[in-house]
């Protein structure tokens, strides 16, 4: 990305040319991103659990039949719910073979080695030293069932009618329901790891991205022989980020394999030189917008609907309020030089993070170092709040709604919301990703806002009037397919009911477009590294006003999202925190 001229934003380009379509990398992403969701289709789509219609319509039933029966969700309720969510597509067999293609660096704690190879031997220790406390797990769940069953039938002894009765019970179902999540978490996976060998995979995974990511470069310009020359080496970075950022304790304190990938690549363009024999390989923008496009198709509207209007209201209405009041603070109070700058810092921290970065920084036509300066605040500010905001929640007792939807509406990267979630439970969790997937939304809106800002206000000329097709230029196009694999996606899930949900959402998305997406994301974090300078962001730090205005822009954030979280849910529309909690 490079800064416009005032010529070029007045001019008028003239008609629009077709071969656009398939020169530039914005309509690439798009070609790329919607072949990959069709592939994933072809191969899901035909090959649907056993019996799946069945045990959908038995759960259903079930379901129907418990809400009816009592005055909160029973233990047959849950059981009912668990076998349908317990099908999914991506636990098929050849749905775990596509998975092993595309698998990533496992954990470690002390043997780097133990993310690509785990050996027989290995992989019994690890067992052997987690069995006990998975037993201990699963007898303390099994435990927690039976007080549960015991305290339900007391209730329904009464008739449901005693409201001791039914809290107690509903008490007791909750604690097993959190005996049984702890047992089926990591204790399970550890208790159960089987020996790998992930080398061979990782290969065919740098065959297969190095492969769709050719099809468009000789078409946009770019020799797809250098840029094979260079790939490999964008890709043995990321690998090295993924084993770092799977460190257990480094994990644990929220700092993934992104910001490694970033900090790899700089300390290698920054001391020795990024090499020539790179150039070609480092297209940032065309990974990532590809990675965008994927992740369009997972903002699926039903999920949306669950939260209502609180959660509309509390990413659309404080989202784009405290954008502009960030941009205007970074303008004319803090004072930054750069407009560039400042609207994608703004656009990073208020919205969801890398992805509104991304679209801002091409709406508006910022520096890459900018884009890089944007990103690397974020995955900072990410780590720390991904920590002491749900620590903090916990500590004061809030509850989980407000809590779910006050990290939802703050936190910037989505995988860190869900990870801060889970330390609310189920209900906050879901609350916190749905209101960051509502927020998503924001991304198209904002690109265009930007877009239109700019050519209006940032870089017109005096006595000159921009044309619309300027605006058409400036627009980021890869939001069309963000916006267009959202609406799609959204609607064969809605047209399939329940068993989109194992097909698609567990099948399609979650078992090949995210897995290809998270790649596509950490190949351009690792080129956005090996592009970046610092001395020439060390201009845009001066006196530190990036972070400052990043501070008091989050600031902001945290203090709206929650009086709007508490404003909504409490006041105007508690009914919704009520259902979210049975």
């Amino acid at each position: 990305m490079t800064a416009p001229t005032s010529s070029d934003v007045v001019v008028d380009k003239g008609k629009w040319e077709w071969s656009e379509m398939w020169k530039k990398e914005d309509w690439w992403a798009i070609w790329l991103g919607f072949a990959i969701l069709a592939v994933g289709l072809i191969i899901f789509l035909p090959r649907p659990p056993d019996e799946m219609h069945e045990k959908l319509a038995k759960s259903k039933n079930t379901l129907s039949v418990e809400a009816a029966r009592a005055p909160f969700q029973t233990i047959e309720w849950h059981q009912a719910n668990d076998a349908k969510s317990d099908l999914r597509a991506r636990n098929e067999p050849y749905a775990k073979s596509i998975g092993q293609w595309l698998q990533r660096p496992g954990r470690w704690s002390s043997n780097p080695m133990e993310s690509l190879y785990l050996s027989e031997e290995a992989a019994a220790a690890r067992r052997a030293a987690a069995l006990p406390a998975y037993e201990e797990a699963q007898e303390k769940t099994k435990a927690a069932l039976a007080n549960a069953k015991t305290a339900q039938a007391m209730a329904e002894a009464a008739g449901f009618r005693n409201t001791m009765l039914n809290d107690q019970a509903e008490t007791a179902i909750s604690e097993w329901r959190q005996a049984r999540e702890k047992e089926r978490g990591s204790l399970r996976s550890r208790a159960t790891v089987q020996a790998y060998n992930k080398i061979p995979y990782l290969i065919g995974t740098l065959v297969i991205t190095m492969l769709i990511f050719s099809i468009g470069t000789r078409f946009m310009g770019i020799s797809t022989t250098k840029f094979i020359q260079g790939f490999w080496f964008v890709f043995l970075l990321a690998v090295c980020a993924e084993i770092i950022g799977n460190q257990t304790t480094v994990r644990e304190y929220g700092f993934g394999a992104i910001i490694w990938a970033i900090l790899g690549g700089m300390l290698i363009s920054n001391t020795v030189g990024t090499p020539a024999f790179l150039k070609s390989a480092l297209q940032t923008e065309y990974f990532i917008k590809t990675g965008l496009v994927l992740l369009g198709a997972e903002i699926l509207f039903g999920k949306m609907l669950a939260i209502g209007l609180p959660g509309i209201f509390i990413a659309w209405v404080v989202t784009p309020t405290v954008l502009i009041v960030t941009y205007i603070l970074g303008q004319k109070v803090i004072g930054l030089q750069s407009k560039t700058l400042n609207i994608t810092v703004s656009a990073d921290m208020s919205v969801c993070g890398v992805s509104a970065a991304i679209a801002t920084a091409a709406a508006c036509r910022a520096k890459k170092e900018e884009l890089t300066i944007a990103i690397g605040m974020s995955m900072l500010f990410t780590a720390v709040m991904m920590i002491a905001l749900p620590t903090f929640i916990v500590a004061v007792g809030m509850h989980p709604v407000l809590g779910g939807a006050w990290i939802g509406g703050t936190i910037d990267s989505t995988g860190a919301v869900v990870a801060a979630g889970t330390f609310l439970g189920e209900t906050g969790m879901f609350v916190a990703a749905t209101i960051k997937m509502i927020q998503n939304v924001m991304i198209g809106i904002i690109a265009f806002g930007v877009a239109v800002y700019w050519c209006a206000r940032v870089d017109c000329v005096q006595g000159q009037t921009v044309s619309k097709m300027e605006i058409w230029y400036r627009f980021p196009k890869f939001v069309l397919g963000f916006i267009s694999a959202s609406i799609i996606f959204s609607a064969i899930l809605a047209y399939m009911g329940s068993a989109g949900d194992v097909m698609i959402d567990q099948g399609v998305l979650r078992g090949f477009s995210r897995p290809l997406r998270d790649w596509f994301f950490i190949l351009a974090f690792a080129s956005i590294g090996l592009s970046s300078n610092f001395r020439e962001m060390a201009v845009h730090f001066k006196g530190g006003k990036p972070a400052i205005l990043y501070v008091c822009g989050q600031s902001l954030n945290l203090m709206l999202t929650l009086l709007m979280a508490y404003i909504m849910f409490f006041l105007v529309f508690p009914g919704v925190t009520e259902s979210l909690m049975q």
